[in-house]
């Protein structure tokens, strides 16, 4: 076996079934969840019909770099969501579909990382745990990026020693950011493109989140929109991870993309050839309609805007909680130990959220996860205006 798969860590979804086992929630009351970040609200209603109108497709072996209209479509919409030069983006070259961005975000580790140099690879605490999974396994060392709310839960670079900077050979970010919702501004996202630069890494922007925000006027900025705005239309050490899992509803369908370096692209290809997950056609014509569509994307943004309206005006004045820049989570501070008060949460009013210090390590002296909570705002309105009802009955009577 494998001896790295001794170094992974439980799974926060692990974690926190053990914490709730043997507890008996209030029958009386129905059970909300606000702990898995899956999408809840409908998908479009023209989904259904792309699927079935090309099931006949599965009689054939899919391609691995997937069909050149879905490719161009993915090159089209990038170009248009984060003003991009067209010509600077080429579906043969730049672009490659993936079976949701959790694989890619994993295999892409797998591909990068040269074992034969003691190698960091550097990620944001919290994080989402894929990417210390993917470095453990890619025989890589994790360096974790704490995001304090005095750093506006964006990572402190300027405070990473250069020998740390001097190995590493990947790093991960989340922007929107799961599970702080804290946008990467350009001055940001260009900073580490010359550290890149500098010191000789790659970039892996997952930015699963991107379609979620409140500001109509304003969507989160990308990397590869930083790296434009420099005039590097070459992309050089950028990778994105986009996905259709939040941005559309649809997290079974397992369909995203990776973009940027061409010359990236490239090797990760050779990568996936042989490891396999090659996108089913119709899937990849589904997709094509999704991508093409944004006004189900708008309905998506507005009910989740007034979710978060909702639910801040109730718990504000008991709980230490902030609007986030985008995505769908609140990231409250927690009165007692978050452990406990998920544990409560549970046993007292049958709501179930995630322990933040699950999503983090213990790191430069602290863990940015402890005394606080992850709450996934994807149930119904009604649900989650009981869920935060529920809440503040926890937090009156405890």
């Amino acid at each position: 076996m494998n001896l790295d798969l001794q170094k992974l860590q439980p799974y926060p979804f692990e974690r926190l079934r053990t914490l709730k086992a043997g507890i008996l929630p209030p029958a009386n009351k129905q059970h909300i969840a606000l702990s898995i970040g899956e999408p809840k609200h409908a998908p479009p209603a023209f989904l259904h019909s792309e699927i079935m109108q090309h099931l006949n497709h599965i009689s054939s072996y899919p391609l691995t770099k997937g069909i050149n209209q879905l490719r161009e479509t993915i090159a089209q919409w990038l170009s248009q969501r984060f003003q991009l030069n067209p010509d600077s983006i080429d579906a043969e070259q730049h672009i490659l579909p993936v079976n949701g961005t959790r694989e890619a975000l994993f295999a892409f580790a797998q591909a990068i990382v040269d074992r034969r140099q003691d190698a960091v690879v550097m990620m944001p605490n919290p994080f989402y745990q894929i990417y210390e999974g993917a470095a453990l396994l890619a025989g890589a060392t994790p360096y974790y990026l704490n995001t304090d709310e005095k750093n506006g839960f964006l990572p402190d670079v300027d405070a990473v020693p250069k020998a740390q900077w001097q190995r590493c050979q990947l790093l991960y970010i989340c922007t929107p950011g799961n599970p702080t919702g804290a946008v990467m501004d350009i001055e940001t996202l260009q900073k580490l493109i010359a550290l890149a630069d500098k010191y000789d890494f790659i970039i892996a922007s997952d930015e699963c989140y991107s379609e979620i925000y409140f500001d109509e006027t304003n969507p989160p900025t990308g990397l590869l929109q930083a790296a434009a705005r420099m005039g590097r239309d070459d992309y050089s050490r950028c990778v994105v991870f986009h996905s259709l899992s939040k941005r559309s509803n649809v997290p079974g369908l397992r369909s995203g993309f990776v973009a940027g370096d061409a010359a990236i692209i490239k090797q990760f290809l050779l990568y996936r050839t042989y490891h396999g997950c090659a996108m089913p056609e119709f899937t990849q014509q589904a997709s094509i309609a999704l991508w093409n569509d944004e006004q189900h994307v708008k309905i998506n943004r507005t009910q989740y805007r007034e979710k978060f309206n909702t639910v801040l005006k109730l718990l504000s004045p008991v709980l230490d909680v902030k609007a986030p820049d985008a995505a769908f989570y609140l990231w409250p501070q927690t009165p007692i130990n978050d452990e406990e008060f998920a544990r409560k949460l549970f046993a007292q009013q049958n709501v179930t959220v995630l322990p933040g210090s699950y999503l983090s390590r213990t790191s430069h002296g602290n863990n940015p996860g402890q005394r606080r909570i992850r709450m996934a705002l994807v149930a119904s309105l009604e649900e989650c205006v009981e869920a935060a009802q529920r809440i503040i009955e926890l937090i009156k009577t405890n």
